[in-house]
């Protein structure tokens, strides 16, 4: 007696002809030809050593052996569609848990949610503000927004946003240092992320300026924000991030030159995943509110590209 199974395929060929009681239909369900499915359905017989069907001329009729076959495939592949269709579908449709990054959650993300709220009342959203890495399919993670490559294993990737860098201080530490332009950051306090886009000796080196170093650091770019905030130094930034604050006037940019890293802002998920309700109406709307964040807060000076991006920031 054999032990194995025979070929998958031409058990579904046979399966589907004899649920339609014919090959011709068959092959249109199937999208291949007759032939095809009649070649299939042979290979198996000659597998099994015996006749599945008495070929009739407009139909096919399933011989004794064939019925037997045909009963446990239609529970095999019954079970089968029930363990793609479990899979496949939202184990919570109403309830959206999102994994993004600090500083955008913070600066960015959290003041909008409101109108993701007013919108779309009868979803309820879990933000995970966290750096880390989130393990597909173990963990209950509907949708990541990352900064980085948008390279990462084992989901698929949306651009979203890119950004731009630049220097900023709070009005009263540039009245209080005279901090105005580039050349005068040699005598100000520059805050740092440990994590960086790029650091201030790259920033400096880019905008054709010497002389400064970083005299305090923040692990977070969220952070460094807060001590520009604080009146504690000149802080490399993101637009992003800052955009709000700026036209607040609770922060000045210094100089006339941000530079555009070479990172971006993702949705990062499973592919299957941005086929659920509630992921592509949460992508709908952030799409929405960062094109209204584009129009909002326009950035006014000159915009470079570079080539530094340290791969520490690289996260999904």
């Amino acid at each position: 007696m054999k032990q194995r199974l025979p070929p998958l395929q031409g058990l579904y060929y046979f399966y589907v002809a004899a649920e339609q009681g014919s090959l011709k239909l068959a092959a249109e369900k199937l999208f291949v030809t007759p032939a095809a499915i009649s070649q299939q359905i042979r290979q198996l017989e000659q597998w099994l050593e015996t006749e599945l069907f008495f070929r009739q001329h407009r139909k096919i009729v399933l011989t004794d052996e064939g019925v037997v076959l045909f009963d446990q495939a239609a529970k095999g592949f019954a079970h089968l569609h029930e363990g793609v269709r479990l899979i496949s579908s939202d184990p919570n449709p109403t309830q959206l848990t999102v994994s993004a990054l600090p500083s955008f959650s913070q600066h960015w993300l959290i003041p909008r949610l409101g109108s993701f709220r007013a919108k779309n009342p009868e979803i309820s959203l879990l933000l995970e503000p966290t750096n880390e890495l989130v393990s597909y399919p173990s963990s209950t993670v509907d949708l990541c927004i990352r900064y980085g490559h948008g390279q990462y294993p084992k989901v698929e990737t949306h651009l979203i946003m890119e950004d731009a860098l630049f220097a900023v201080c709070h009005p009263i530490y540039q009245k209080t240092h005279q901090i105005y332009d580039f050349e005068d950051l040699p005598r100000a306090e520059l805050i740092e992320d440990m994590w960086p886009d790029l650091n201030w000796q790259e920033f400096l080196h880019s905008v054709g300026q010497s002389g400064g170093h970083s005299t305090l650091q923040y692990s977070g770019s969220h952070m460094v924000l807060d001590g520009a905030l604080a009146v504690q130094g000149v802080a490399l930034v993101r637009h992003s991030l800052s955009a709000r604050y700026l036209s607040e006037g609770k922060l000045v940019i210094i100089g006339n030159i941000a530079l555009r890293p070479k990172f971006r802002y993702y949705l990062c998920a499973p592919a299957s995943y941005f086929k659920r309700q509630k992921v592509q109406q949460f992508k709908h709307w952030i799409e929405e509110e960062i094109q209204q964040f584009r129009q909002q807060y326009p950035l006014e000076i000159e915009i470079r590209d570079t080539d530094f991006a340290s791969s520490k920031c690289s996260k999904q």
